[in-house]
């Protein structure tokens, strides 16, 4: 569940599969484009070149959901640790005006760097 109490996102997996694309792109404005999509167990997040939408799957069935919008243009910094030897999951933290701090934990094979360079991409240009 996403949980906006902690504001933590974990074990998030990178996903390509259209499920969350469907969800999310009757949300999206013209001429956004989703660039990367995570899973967790239930829940996922997906990135777009504007903004992070959250879904949030709820009930026994899994047929109601929630979605948030955490537009990056209210992102006042932001910080990524990479996974170690022993430490196999990355992070991103993220600071958003009125809101707080969110943090996105990916385990392995999750391409942090480039969720890095489209953060930074959109909130110093």
């Amino acid at each position: 569940m996403i949980d906006f109490e902690n504001m933590a996102f974990l074990k998030l997996r990178p996903v390509t599969d259209t499920r969350l694309t469907g969800q999310v792109t009757p949300l999206l404005c013209p001429g956004e484009r989703i660039v990367q999509q995570y899973q967790g167990i239930r829940d996922g997040i997906v990135f777009t070149d504007r903004r992070v939408i959250a879904v949030n799957t709820q009930g026994i069935t899994g047929k109601k959901k929630s979605f948030v919008t955490l537009p990056y243009a209210r992102i006042q910094a932001y910080a990524i640790e990479s996974a170690g030897v022993m430490d196999f999951d990355s992070e991103m933290k993220l600071w958003f005006s009125g809101l707080g701090v969110v943090t996105f934990e990916l385990i392995a094979g999750s391409d942090i760097t480039a969720l890095a360079q489209l953060i930074g991409n959109a909130i110093l240009t």
